[in-house]
């Protein structure tokens, strides 16, 4: 039981610090409050874990400047949301000691309810864009792994398929953030069209890049085909990740519904492909 004691009160330093660190970032007066408020909060948590275990616990200062480069790089909200869920992975623990600790039934309030309520007050601007960039990663990914699929059995040639599918992409990603920018300024909106579009557009050729790569790399036009899926994969993962904590959204629901719609496409240009090359058999 001591040893519960001593994790959670560890982790209840480690938060104070990590919150009061990347409070002095903060962009806003609003959003330093928060964080200062929710850096006091784990003090207080921890002051309590304290007074059980008559234990001092210094702060694990890694750990620290790992969630404050993870907020300066990916956001406060994905960074404050991650310490949080990490939170969340002890706090059944709180459970065996609500009966010895009646006490610690606020703790388990403030953890799970009040901590909630403030990281919700917190309005981040890049999380206003966040459907902009779903929906340059979404495009992206359904339509290049699609046209790629199809050049592979179409064209038979990888350099051939990635200078194509490099024009097809630039070209696609700025089609894209003109949809994007007109539909936003048509549309009164929190969103600035020139920035919701710059996300639309940036997000998608950065989805472009990763997807032809293989084609630059291997001379294989299977090998390529297969790496090309396997980065497609690893770019939904990865931002169905960071989407599900920003959100607080669920990762495998949309991990699974990006990957089946992606795949799914792939699958049926790669077989127009090859029907294509069947009856028309072009040579490259």
């Amino acid at each position: 039981m001591d040893d519960i004691l001593l994790r959670i009160q560890r982790e209840e330093i480690n938060q104070h610090y990590i919150y009061k660190l990347i409070a002095k970032r903060a962009k806003t007066i609003r959003e330093k409050r928060i964080l200062i408020k929710l850096s006091n909060q784990e003090l207080v948590h921890y002051n309590f874990w304290k007074s059980l275990t008559k234990q001092e616990i210094k702060p694990n200062k890694f750990k620290i400047l790992k969630y404050s480069l993870i907020t300066k790089l990916f956001g406060l909200t994905f960074g404050i949301r991650s310490l949080e869920n990490e939170e969340k992975s002890i706090i059944k623990d709180y459970g065996h000691l609500v009966k010895k600790y009646p006490t610690s039934k606020k703790i388990i309030y403030d953890s799970e309810k009040h901590e909630e309520e403030l990281i919700s007050l917190i309005k981040e601007e890049r999380l206003n864009y966040l459907s902009s960039m779903v929906l340059g990663i979404n495009d992206a990914l359904v339509e290049l792994t699609g046209a790629l699929a199809g050049f592979t059995f179409a064209l038979k040639n990888p350099k051939l398929i990635a200078i194509i599918g490099l024009i097809t992409g630039i070209a696609a990603s700025l089609s894209m953030a003109a949809s994007e920018y007109l539909s936003i300024k048509s549309d009164p909106s929190l969103k600035k069209a020139k920035t919701a579009a710059v996300y639309t557009g940036v997000a998608y050729i950065f989805t472009v890049l990763v997807l032809i790569l293989p084609y630059l790399i291997f001379n294989n036009i299977y090998l390529s085909l297969t790496n090309m899926i396997i980065n497609a994969i690893i770019i939904i993962f990865f931002f169905t990740y960071y989407l599900s904590v920003a959100k607080n959204l669920s990762f495998k629901k949309k991990f699974l519904e990006m990957a089946i719609i992606s795949l799914s496409i792939a699958l049926i240009s790669f077989f127009i492909g090859f029907i294509i090359n069947y009856f028309f058999s072009i040579p490259i």
